[in-house]
Formats: C-alpha cells, sequence, structure tokens
C-alpha cells in the first residue's frame, strides 16, 4: 500500500487559493488575520490531513516546550497525584509531559535519563530509583543548562532544586504518638537507607525514643524493599520477637497493612496488641479495619510545586540557585494506633 504524502501548508494555500504566508499565520492564531479566514484554514487543514511539522518549530526556537518526568513506578497512589499536579501545571503554561519509571532500578533511570536528554527536555523533574547511588548520568543535562529538579527522593546536589517533605519530623511525630499511646517496644519497618527519604525517618524515630529515654534496639529496625509482600514478611519476624513490639511505625502504607492483615490472621487485636502507624495516606487506609493512622504526603502540591518551579526556571522568574523547598505535612490518627482512647 503506497504511503500518503506529507500535507503541507502549500496544500492547504492551493486549496483556499491563498498566500501559504496567511496560512501558515492562521494556524498560529495570528490577529492579522480573520477569525472567518482562521476557521476555513483549520477546517481545510483538518479534512487534508495536515499535521503541523513541530520538530521543525522547535530547531528554529531551540525549545520542543516539553518537560520530562522520570518516577520509580506508576502504581502509586503518591507519584499519580504528583504527576497529576505536575500535569495541570506544565499544560497551563503550554508545556507537555513525557513521562517515564525506573521500576526502581538505576540501570532503567539511566536509560530515561538519555531518552529524555536525545529527546530534547526543557527540563527535567525526576524521583530516584530505590537502588540510584551515583547521578553522574544526569551531569549531562546540567552541563547542557537543563534545568532539573529532583522531588521526595532526592540526592544533594548544588545545582539542583530539591523539593521534599520534612520526613525526619513527621517520623518523630509517629513514633511519639506511639509512645504516648503507651507503647516501649516500637518496629520501624525502614526502606532502603541511601535514600533521603527512609534514611530521614529512621533518625527520626531514633531521636524520638531517645528524647522519649527510650534505648533504642537494632532488633527492632528492619530494612526492607517496601514491596506487596513486605508487610506478611515483617510480621512473620515480628511475631517470633520476645518479649512481643508493642507497637509498628511503617515507611509505607502498604507494608503497614499487610502487616495488620497478618497480624489479624495470627490472633493479634490492633491497637489493643500492637498499635500501627503507616506512611502516604493511601486510599485504602480508610478502607482497612481499622482505619490506619498515617502521615500525609502532599503528592499533588509536590508536583505543583515541582513543575512550577521548573517552569519559573525555564521562563526566567524564578532562581535557579534555590537548593531546597520543604513542603508541610503532618501526622493523621486513626484508630490503628490509639491505644488510649480521646
Amino acid at each position: 500500500m503506497e504511503q500518503e504524502k506529507e500535507i503541507t501548508i502549500y496544500d492547504i494555500a492551493k486549496t483556499l487559493n491563498i498566500s501559504p504566508a496567511t496560512v501558515s499565520r492562521g494556524l498560529k492564531d495570528h490577529p492579522a488575520i480573520s477569525k472567518k479566514t482562521k476557521k476555513k484554514i483549520n477546517e481545510t487543514a483538518t479534512a487534508l490531513g495536515y499535521r503541523s511539522n513541530t520538530f521543525a518549530s522547535n530547531l528554529r526556537t531551540k525549545s520542543t516546550n516539553t518537560i520530562g518526568v522520570i518516577v520509580p513506578r506508576l502504581n502509586s497512589n503518591f507519584m499519580s497525584s504528583a504527576i497529576a499536579g505536575m500535569e495541570k501545571v506544565a499544560n497551563a503554561a503550554g508545556y507537555n509531559l513525557i513521562i517515564s519509571q525506573s521500576l526502581e532500578t538505576v540501570k532503567k533511570e539511566i536509560l530515561s535519563a538519555n531518552t529524555m536528554f536525545h529527546s530534547r527536555v526543557d527540563g527535567l523533574m525526576v524521583s530516584l530509583a530505590y537502588d540510584t547511588e551515583d547521578i553522574s548520568h544526569f551531569e549531562v543535562l546540567i552541563k547542557k543548562g537543563i534545568p532539573l529538579i529532583f522531588f521526595d527522593r532526592v540526592p544533594q546536589h548544588n545545582s539542583c532544586t530539591n523539593i521534599v517533605i520534612d520526613n525526619y519530623k513527621v517520623a518523630y511525630d509517629a513514633t511519639k504518638h506511639l509512645i504516648d499511646q503507651g507503647c516501649k517496644r516500637i518496629v520501624h519497618i525502614a526502606g532502603n537507607l541511601k535514600r533521603n527519604v527512609y534514611a530521614d525517618r529512621l533518625h527520626g524515630y531514633e531521636q524520638a525514643l531517645a528524647d522519649n529515654g527510650i534505648t533504642k534496639d537494632a532488633d527492632l529496625v528492619l530494612i526492607s524493599n517496601l514491596n506487596i509482600e513486605a508487610g506478611p514478611e515483617a510480621t512473620q519476624y515480628i511475631l517470633n520477637l520476645d518479649p512481643q513490639p508493642d507497637g509498628i511505625f511503617a515507611a509505607n502504607d502498604a507494608v503497614a497493612v499487610g502487616c495488620m492483615q497478618a497480624l489479624k490472621q495470627a490472633g493479634k487485636k490492633i491497637p489493643e496488641d500492637i498499635a500501627i502507624i503507616g506512611f502516604n495516606n493511601d486510599p485504602l487506609c480508610k478502607v482497612i479495619e481499622p482505619n490506619l493512622t498515617t502521615i500525609d504526603y502532599p503528592g499533588r502540591e509536590m508536583g505543583d510545586l515541582a513543575a512550577t518551579t521548573l517552569i519559573n526556571q525555564l521562563t526566567g522568574k524564578g532562581d535557579i540557585n534555590v537548593s531546597r523547598l520543604v513542603l508541610r505535612s503532618e501526622l493523621i490518627i486513626r484508630e490503628s494506633s490509639q491505644k488510649i482512647k480521646s
């Protein structure tokens, strides 16, 4: 089957018996062209199957009006909320998003970063993969002066803006809440401590113990990949501890819910036998019984702020030297942690 010829502005001009320059201006909504003529031009362009040559236009303007986004995974309530915030801001400013997921591996993250570079994105927003230790694969973008925003899981880099919540403070607050409910042996299920979010949560947990006269116990800190199996696996470990823990602070809600289900199957009462707190405020927090105490993680606001900051840097409205922006987050107390009824 013979491939159809690509329609150009010259074909539209010939069909309408007007100049190619008039067609070009009409397609760009130029004020010098009447509404009636613009309508004819656009209707004819649609009928003929015309496609604007964005690539050629990008070469002239040295801008693609696209922003790249690399996230660990898309099947997360936090990430989908963050992307929704980014897309709303970007679209309003005339930018499109190119979204890629690293699938929690640095190998895929490197491929994604290279793809974004060769796609000539105007800027890039990134949340690091679980096992990323070296961020040299982003240096090619930084050296080209392409603005780079890291959010949630961030590295230390003087040339990039980081957007985070105060993971240390909210972890401290969560642990202190469990202590105030009478818990003395509190398990913390952490993620990879090379990631800022999990290291900061562990430090907040440890400081709350210290400030309340509780000696930290290495046996009560579990390092996990925080996947769907992590909750039941952690529960088996917890049930074998002697004396039994009376509190759990998990680094995400999925693990906390997995623990709750496994503990209930083992005959444990929540929160009477063991109080539980998660992290993220996923919708499942209100589905599980009892409802899960958690940390609110403002995904949409973080995405909104990341995109706004990046676009401000692209348009010269923002300070590219801002190194760190911190969003407010807070503990949401529900039944899973309330041993003492107010």
